[in-house]
């Protein structure tokens, strides 16, 4: 029968279900509610580690549309709901899954695609959205860098009274032993064409 609770539950299931980019279906069977609330921290304010009823949530999923998990609906189940970084949460997960053997990741989705516990695992051994981010700022910070140690060694001969054109071949050089990341701002913005310009402007 119908309750009114049955149906706000199912409401509920079907609105993270529709906003949520991914999900990941467990079996929680043996963990306390220590264990639990240590997950849900560990994913982090974003997302949402629910434990549902099986037969509620067969139907939240029905009228959200999402039929990853048709036939894997048994025994104590919970859901991460994810609406952060994917890959960070399916690590967040498998990590704790390889600590604590009463989580049992059995399946997903990501983006509209079924995953089984295998690609769940491959996702969370993606780099994660900020880690990427991290990676992209230091390739940019490496060529300014670089050439900013150009132009300061380029500074330092001119006071001393080098030659220009002397000054300028020693200060491209220098980066490239001296500074962290040079080699790709030689390839991405070289040194050289940077202290070229400071000669020009220097002569002037």
């Amino acid at each position: 029968m119908t309750t009114p609770n049955k149906v706000a539950a199912v409401e509920e299931i079907t609105t993270d279900f529709k906003d949520s980019t991914a999900a990941v279906l467990t079996e929680y069977r043996g963990l306390t509610v220590a264990k639990l609330k240590e997950l849900r921290v560990s994913l982090g304010t974003e997302n949402k580690f629910s434990v549902v009823k099986n037969t509620l949530t067969a139907i939240a999923a029905k009228e959200a549309g999402v039929d990853a998990f048709d036939g894997q609906l048994a025994g104590p189940t919970a859901i991460a709901f994810i609406k952060g970084d994917a890959v960070a949460a399916a690590k967040s997960l498998t990590d704790f899954a390889k600590t604590n053997k009463e989580l049992v990741i059995k399946t997903g989705y990501f983006e509209g695609k079924a995953l089984d516990a295998a690609e769940v695992a491959a996702l969370a051994a993606l780099e994660s959205r900020e880690l990427q981010l991290t990676r992209v700022a230091s390739i940019l910070k490496a060529p300014i860098a670089a050439a900013a140690r150009s132009i300061d060694a380029l500074r330092i001969k001119l006071a001393e009274g080098a030659p220009a054109a002397e000054a300028a071949e020693e200060a491209a050089e220098a980066p490239a032993e001296e500074a962290p990341g040079a080699e790709a701002a030689t390839e991405e913005a070289p040194a050289a064409e940077v202290v070229a310009e400071a000669v020009e402007t220097t002569e002037a």
